[in-house]
């Protein structure tokens, strides 16, 4: 139990310590990353040598993972494709960990409060910041006045973190004690202050998202709940209405059109259709196709499933409907599974993912480090059999 404590808390730091270097966008904080989840493995290592039995949704990430480790020998850029290979080895790690360390009621209440935690102390950041700051740095040296939104360079990948929160919070008010709704509306508050005062238009659309989900989860449900959640929908509403005002303005002055920029992506597509550009190549292989007018070359596609199907090919791109297939079948069996607080989570983390799953038609907010380790600790909580007594070991998860 010592090992077992000891790792998961290890996670948690992960977890926390992710999101504070511009949620974690430089190369070198994301091989820090690396190296400790690699570590934290080691330690697994030395409790049980026994290998991990692996649950359906890591088995897919396994697999993408080697995948972008044989597009190096065909990759636009060996090097990205590499580094990229092993990001993704050590989130799939990351989630095998929590398969096994994470999946108890306890456990996951403690995860559920770091994440809401994180968003808020982050949303708090960010209206300080948006509120006081005028030279560069704040607190952090590359923070620009005017650019990005709290840690983030790039307000749309905050977005993304609030959003994950936020489907968390929903989750806990609709399906939690009563007696806290109150509390987790007023938890929610600085992260819904946050994303509209940041002005992203993706976080805006996945909050209207996760709030229609949520009116649908609660079709079934009591009077009440469902004239709250017809209340909560008009106040998004009107924070969507009230922020478009400046939207508009900030998209006249972008380089490029999404629409230019998905042109471009899929004629990268038909140039490589069957292995792909390389994972982490795109932005080398999108400069012979992208000929729209605007000041810069696009780095990413702004649509990550656009960017995975011309990094990865239809290879790569099938494998990433593998995951998305073994997700849902995780979510169908478990989504109910559950009373209390742990069925709160669970609905919850699956609102999240639902943000996420829109947010990216428009943003590729899970380029961030930070970002996924959320967005893959919101996967376990909604997949994993949850064991209210002791720790569940992988080969009770999902196959």
């Amino acid at each position: 139990m010592l090992f077992s404590k000891i790792i998961f808390g290890a996670l948690l730091c992960v977890v926390v310590i992710t999101a504070i270097p511009y949620g974690t966008v430089e190369p070198w904080w994301k091989a820090v990353f690396i190296c400790a989840v690699l570590g934290i493995f080691i330690i697994r290592i030395i409790e049980n040598p026994i290998c991990l039995n692996l649950t359906s949704p890591v088995l897919p990430l396994l697999a993408l993972t080697l995948f972008a480790f044989l597009q190096t020998k065909i990759s636009a850029d060996p090097f990205q494709t590499q580094f990229f290979a092993l990001q993704l080895l050590a989130l799939s790690v990351f989630l095998a960990l929590l398969y096994r360390y994470a999946a108890t009621e306890n456990r996951i209440r403690i995860l559920v409060f770091v994440v809401i935690g994180i968003a808020i102390t982050t949303a708090i950041f960010g209206i300080l910041r948006q509120t006081t700051q005028h030279d560069t740095g704040f607190l952090l040296p590359l923070l620009k006045p005017n650019q990005g939104f709290a840690q983030f360079i790039n307000k749309n990948h905050f977005a993304y973190l609030m959003e994950m929160a936020f489907g968390l919070g929903i989750g806990l008010i609709f399906f939690e004690r009563p007696r806290h709704r109150l509390i987790y509306l007023a938890l929610l508050l600085p992260v819904s202050v946050g994303l509209a005062l940041s002005s992203s238009r993706g976080g805006i659309l996945a909050m209207l998202a996760q709030v229609v989900v949520a009116a649908l989860l609660l079709m079934k449900g009591s009077a009440p709940r469902i004239a709250f959640a017809a209340v909560l929908l008009a106040g998004v509403f009107l924070v969507a209405a009230v922020s478009d005002l400046t939207l508009n303005a900030a998209a006249a002055n972008e380089g490029a059109s999404r629409y230019d920029i998905w042109r471009a992506t899929l004629k990268l597509f038909a140039a490589h259709p069957l292995f792909g550009i390389g994972l982490g190549a795109y932005w080398i292989g999108i400069t012979a196709h992208h000929d729209a007018s605007g000041v810069l070359v696009p780095q990413e596609a702004h649509n990550d499933y656009l960017e995975l199907l011309a990094s990865g090919g239809l290879i790569g791109f099938s494998i990433g409907v593998w995951f998305l297939m073994s997700v849902i079948r995780a979510i169908q069996k478990n989504l109910w599974s559950n009373t209390g607080f742990v069925r709160a989570a669970r609905l919850g983390a699956f609102l999240g993912i639902a943000g996420v799953a829109v947010h990216s038609l428009l943003d590729f907010g899970l380029h961030l480090m930070s970002n996924a380790v959320v967005f893959l600790t919101l996967i376990m909580m909604v997949t994993a059999q949850i064991d209210s007594e002791k720790v569940v070991d992988l080969n009770r998860g999902q196959q």
